[in-house]
């Protein structure tokens, strides 16, 4: 009887030690997995963080470069403002000189209507100036006076320049009057030396020398005188500067009384 007790007893701590082996062993498999549900756990965490960095950092890529356009655009924005101020002051200006221009138009049609009548009766003058003067260099004169009328015709030469050539032509003829000059041309049908003394007198001499003559502006024709033969011959040479200058005598016509 003891003995059974006995080994029932031995069999009860063996069950004992078993049972409490099993639970040992059930307690040891139920930390790992508590283990590694820890470490899973972090692991994860981890990932999520690393995940979250990379759009942390996307983001802070992102937000720089948007405040790197923002200061490029608000840069360019300014230099806009700068220009269009710049082109507003330019229109401005040239809005200013549009009117002034508009105003200088207006001067000069006003200016116009009344220049060119005068210059027309300027013209006119100097056309009836030449027909009426003494006949020297008539051809080159005549021709001068008609380039100048079909000048005045014209709409690609401006009123200036319209003006500037009469009066060129008024100084020319005025220049006439101060000075002396030997040329060729014709009297009749003859080829001559002519000696112009200002516009005071008009000699000619054929080219062999054997006959002179002067124009008698009051009787407007050609007269020959032969007592004018040496001092015309003095006298081109003067004029084409041959001999140096020196008094010479010259025809000059007598002045009418007016009745």
């Amino acid at each position: 009887m003891i003995m059974i007790k006995e080994k029932h007893r031995a069999t009860s701590v063996a069950l004992a030690l078993a049972i409490a082996a099993l639970v040992s062993a059930g307690a040891g498999v139920a930390q790992t997995a508590k283990v590694n549900s820890v470490i899973s756990e972090q692991v994860k965490t981890e990932e999520a963080a690393k995940a979250s960095q990379k759009k942390v950092e996307a983001l802070d890529e992102e937000a720089t470069k948007m405040l790197s356009d923002y200061r490029q655009m608000l840069a360019e924005t300014t230099s806009l403002k700068s220009y269009n101020e710049q082109l507003a002051a330019q229109v401005k200006s040239q809005e200013e000189q549009i009117a002034e221009m508009t105003g200088q138009l207006t001067t000069i049609e006003t200016t116009s209507k009344e220049v060119l009548p005068m210059m027309d009766k300027m013209l006119a003058t100097l056309d009836q100036f030449v027909k009426l003067d003494v006949p020297f260099l008539l051809e080159e004169r005549t021709n001068r006076v008609a380039q100048l009328k079909e000048m005045m015709t014209r709409a690609d030469v401006s009123t200036s320049e319209k003006y500037r050539r009469i009066v060129e032509a008024y100084q020319i003829e005025m220049e006439y009057g101060r000075t002396i000059e030997a040329y060729q041309g014709k009297v009749g049908e003859k080829t001559v030396d002519f000696l112009r003394s200002g516009r005071l007198s008009l000699m000619y001499q054929t080219l062999d020398g054997k006959e002179t003559g002067y124009w008698d502006a009051g009787e407007k024709t050609w007269k020959v005188d032969k007592e004018y033969q040496d001092a015309m011959h003095a006298g081109l040479k003067v004029a084409k500067k041959q001999a140096a200058p020196d008094f010479i005598r010259v025809a000059v016509s007598a002045p009418k009384e007016i009745s």
